[in-house]
């Protein structure tokens, strides 16, 4: 049976449901194909528009939830006194995958380096994210709304990670086959990390996006 995947639908955040602020541009999609209004199943190009436009818009807002989540993490700190003093150059771990940073190299890249490197990213941070959303339950005094992004995150990439093995399996005929405060910096380094990272899928699915939909207007790199 086709894996049906419901990105937005039922979601919310800090109270406000995403669906009804995106009901006019997402629906539930699944692997065969994106329905339209009339329950037709549209030509292929059009699915994967829609993949790739969903898949855009759910790493936008995963990275802005990310962006939150730091800033929270920051100001729960503050509260509490603390100060880390971590060098922000060193905090992140080495590099999974090498950022593309000029114009000729975005050139030589193919998509399927992109598709595989978004799903080492989305697979790289889940089980770190996860892992934080249970420690923060264990500080005291945590924001709500800290608590409410992270699992919002973790199930949100998770769910990601499944819409980018879609675009593969869509794509794949256009491809040639102490101890508190060592928690404490931990946390923050894996909320710090990932923010990063989040902005580094987004700008690959729109840089995939792109290339895929609008070759020949492409003018975003």
């Amino acid at each position: 049976s086709a894996i049906h995947l419901c990105w937005f639908c039922s979601v919310t955040l800090g109270g406000l449901s995403l669906l009804s602020l995106l009901s006019s541009m997402l629906g539930c999609m699944d692997a065969q194909g994106v329905l339209a209004q009339n329950g037709t199943i549209p030509p292929i190009q059009t699915v994967l528009e829609k993949l790739l436009e969903r898949a855009v818009q759910h790493a936008e807002l995963i990275y802005r939830v990310s962006e939150e989540s730091k800033l929270l993490f920051c100001n729960m700190l503050i509260s509490y006194g603390m100060n880390l003093h971590i060098p922000k150059g060193t905090m992140c771990a080495p590099k999974m995958v090498p950022v593309p940073m000029s114009k000729s190299e975005i050139q030589q890249i193919s998509d399927k380096w992109i598709l595989h490197s978004l799903l080492i990213l989305a697979q790289f941070w889940i089980d770190p994210l996860v892992e934080v959303q249970a420690s923060l339950e264990n500080y005291e005094n945590a924001p709500s709304a800290l608590l409410t992004r992270s699992k919002w995150i973790s199930t949100k990439l998770m769910s990601l990670e499944q819409g980018i093995m879609v675009l593969i399996r869509q794509t794949s005929d256009r491809f040639v086959s102490s101890n508190i405060l060592q928690t404490v910096r931990r946390d923050y380094s894996v909320i710090y990390c990932f923010r990063k990272d989040a902005h580094k899928m987004q700008t690959f699915l729109k840089l995939l996006k792109c290339r895929q939909i609008d070759k020949e207007n492409c003018s975003l790199f």
